[in-house]
């Protein structure tokens, strides 16, 4: 059977593993599923994800492709994977795509959530999902900072120190095309972060919601981020948010 390029959509815990990524020695995302996927076409697989989140990261919707020449239906990808993999690894839809599509370069978006809460105490069964920064928070302050990241700019002062190499495609250029901090109306102190746009850079969302967090303590200015982009300085920045409250909700093509 000729060559089929079948593309993957699935969610996950990220709890338990280093990131999407293989790695030696270490369970990752990528690994779980290309193990199982080998088993079931009886070929070896490689799987191309839209990112590579990191340990502790989740995604709702991540998408991910592999070409094969295993005559298995689509149906039988969703239900053969989903009973060899783990219970916090699940494939949502499974899709033949043409061959020049591919999960990671053929994106123009993707969308992450942030939950955090500020509350004097966490509930345990929220603590793996949603980052805990208690004490004082003045919303109408982060949300005065926001639009001065939308649009696109050079965003060197908010990617993690040499992820990149200097002479990459685009730089740290990258277009923010949304954002928005959403407070649950129930429950006074619990928030979540809403960020869209063309592409990110690793630790991207968690370097801005850790400088907006500090924002919302009062420990910088909104006024700040505009000088803060125009630094391209990572020192500059606030401190890196903590992985578990970050979710890939959305992948754009």
């Amino acid at each position: 059977m000729s060559e089929r390029n079948i593309k993957l959509r699935l969610a996950y815990d990220g709890t338990n593993y280093v990131g999407w990524q293989r790695q030696r020695d270490q369970p990752t995302i990528q690994q779980i599923l290309e193990e199982a996927l080998a088993r079931m076409t009886g070929e070896r697989i490689v799987l191309h994800g839209a990112g590579r989140t990191d340990a502790g990261v989740h995604a709702l919707a991540m998408i991910a492709n592999f070409q094969t020449s295993a005559a298995i239906p689509l149906a039988a990808f969703e239900r053969g994977l989903n009973s060899m993999l783990p219970p916090d690894i699940r494939i949502l839809a499974a899709a033949e795509m043409p061959l020049a599509f591919h999960a990671r370069f053929s994106a123009s978006g993707k969308i992450y959530g942030y939950r955090f809460s500020t509350a004097p105490i966490m509930p345990p069964c929220e603590r793996l999902y949603t980052a805990h920064f208690p004490g004082p928070c003045d919303p109408a302050a982060m949300r005065a900072a926001m639009p001065q990241l939308m649009g696109e700019h050079d965003f060197s002062s908010f990617e993690a120190a040499g992820s990149r190499p200097a002479e990459g495609r685009r730089g740290a250029v990258r277009c923010i095309q949304r954002l928005e901090l959403v407070e649950d109306g129930e429950r006074p102190g619990n928030f979540e972060i809403i960020v869209a746009g063309d592409g990110f850079l690793r630790h991207m969302v968690r370097n801005i919601v850790g400088t907006l967090v500090e924002v919302g303590q009062g420990r910088r200015t909104p006024e700040e981020f505009g000088q803060l982009l125009a630094a391209r300085n990572r020192i500059l920045a606030g401190p890196t948010a903590p992985a578990h409250g970050l979710v890939l909700q959305e992948v754009f093509y």
